[in-house]
């Protein structure tokens, strides 16, 4: 079976392994192929594998052969659903591998950006030292209140982390979660102005679609205390840039943490760059050796479901995935 996966500079090297042991033919592309290179190399292949890279209708289309697309990863974005569907092409991603772990990462940003950690560490670089003054006084977890925009699995274990870890007042806005999640979850849903209005950190845990686009835009901001940051570790889409730029700009938030942007990878120059209350990720919270791990073999066990012609496990809550023939969902 003829299996091509783009993105091949994210290393998944037991995984490619087991493949290609397996006998299939595995055909590695780059971030950045063009759409073109992509219709050929998929001209007679059984399955696609991506990450990253947009995967069109026309490029569907042109994929006679195809049967399923995994994403190895969460977000589906850049993948066109309506064509899939048209097309009778299964897809899936694999959303449970790095719940834990992109939790901590946005737990990481709120950390050090609440005792200014970036700031202190270059002023340290720079001169050797610094006294405590009041330009460093930070602040601490506890007391404070966290406001989440989304309580899904990565939302929630951040509620976990933030609330009963560090002894926070968590609230949430999800229109789309019971009632029982949140109280499971001992967190408190509120609207999404009085979480903006009364968060000292309002973190990001959503999906991107046409109604959350720019969800934090100029109002929002601009209705936040001055000592509150924000946090996005979730889509980058999510936050109105120029307008957050404008807010750093104003003073009119304290900082900003964020892994994920409007547009990827950032250009030089950026009006988020060099600012000391500013930290920028790669889009990489979900880099470790433990998440790596069980995203290969979570892939690897979408893979087979499709290769041997089972129904394809979509364990996925996004709306996106739902009604797919050949797919199950537990």
């Amino acid at each position: 079976m003829k299996i091509v996966r783009t993105d091949a500079e994210l290393h998944l090297p037991t995984l490619d392994d087991r493949l290609t042991e397996l006998g299939h033919k595995l055909v590695l592309l780059p971030d950045g192929v063009t759409e073109e290179a992509l219709v050929e190399a998929l001209r007679d292949a059984d399955i696609l594998m991506m990450c990253y890279t947009p995967v069109t209708r026309p490029i569907i289309a042109s994929a006679r052969n195809l049967r399923g697309i995994v994403k190895y990863g969460v977000g589906i974005d850049a993948i066109d659903i309506g064509a899939a569907k048209d097309h009778g092409v299964t897809v899936v991603n694999v959303p449970e591998y790095a719940e834990q772990t992109v939790a901590e990462g946005a737990f990481l940003l709120m950390l050090a950006l609440l005792r200014k950690l970036p700031a202190l560490s270059a002023r340290m670089q720079s001169e050797g030292w610094t006294w405590p003054e009041p330009q460093w006084l930070g602040r601490d977890v506890s007391g404070l209140t966290v406001g989440l925009v989304g309580l899904g699995r990565i939302g929630q274990q951040m509620a976990r982390m933030a609330g009963q870890g560090f002894g926070a007042r968590v609230i949430a806005h999800d229109p789309h979660q019971a009632d029982s999640v949140f109280q499971t979850a001992g967190v408190k849903r509120v609207t999404m102005e009085d979480l903006v209005r009364s968060a000292d950190v309002v973190s990001l845990h959503t999906v991107l679609n046409d109604e959350t686009r720019h969800l934090i835009g100029r109002p929002e901001l601009f209705q936040m205390k001055p000592e509150a940051v924000l946090i996005n570790v979730s889509r980058g889409a999510l936050v109105d840039e120029a307008a957050l730029v404008d807010a750093l700009d104003k003073g009119q938030i304290a900082g900003a943490g964020l892994d994920v942007f409007e547009c990827e990878p950032l250009s030089p120059g950026h009006p988020l760059q060099n600012r000391p209350n500013v930290i920028l990720l790669p889009h990489l919270t979900f880099w470790t050796e433990d998440a790596m791990l069980r995203l290969e073999e979570d892939t690897f066990a979408r893979l087979q479901e499709l290769i041997e012609g089972r129904p394809v496990t979509i364990r996925s809550a996004d709306p996106r995935l739902r009604g797919q023939q050949g797919a199950v969902y537990p």
